[in-house]
């Protein structure tokens, strides 16, 4: 009886979590970029399937935050409003301007994006940074696998962006080899 009161409890307690999120695309007919404030843009998806960008401007020596709609287009969500669980648990900011995957030679970040609770609990962000990853030639997975046993090599990886020493060919040392990545397809969401 205990196990069914907590289980109904944990479900009472997800669905309050969503329905504000269900209630806002409702309402509103879906989300749009330009009507999402400071404080629920960066990381979010619009109803057309284009992510969230959070800019700053100076007006009249004032700055003025805007959201508007990015070109990077998501496959698998669509009017999304990410979490402040997942903005904590993936160590992320809510003001965050642009996209950008500078952070991804952060180790202190990286060990947080890979931890259980992010990277298998906020799928829109590890979508994210699995697309960011790519683009500068690494895989996030492996990635997140070496957070483990070579964090070094692995924040290399993205530092070198895909140039690797492939060990002595002759006595004469080394050559550089250019490995091209071919685009992955992100994990799917949990």
């Amino acid at each position: 009886m205990a196990m069914a009161a907590y289980f109904s409890f944990k479900n009472l307690a997800i669905l309050a979590l969503a329905l504000p999120f269900f209630a806002q695309a409702a309402i509103s007919g879906g989300i749009e970029c330009g009507d999402l404030t400071k404080d629920s843009c960066a990381f979010a998806i619009s109803s057309s399937g284009k992510r969230c960008v959070l800019e700053k401007r100076m007006r009249s020596g004032d700055e003025a935050y805007t959201c508007r709609t990015s070109e990077i287009e998501v496959d698998t969500l669509k009017g999304w409003i990410e979490t402040d669980q997942c903005i904590e648990a993936c160590g992320l900011d809510r003001t965050v301007l642009g996209i950008s995957s500078d952070s991804l030679m952060e180790s202190q970040f990286t060990q947080k994006l890979c931890s259980p609770r992010c990277y298998h609990g906020c799928p829109n962000i590890v979508d994210l940074y699995f697309n960011l990853a790519a683009g500068e030639g690494v895989f996030l997975p492996k990635l997140c696998e070496s957070q483990g046993e070579n964090r070094r090599r692995g924040m290399a990886e993205i530092r070198s962006s895909g140039y690797v020493a492939p060990g002595p060919k002759s006595a004469g040392g080394f050559l550089p080899e250019k490995y091209i990545v071919a685009p992955a397809i992100a994990p799917p969401p949990y």
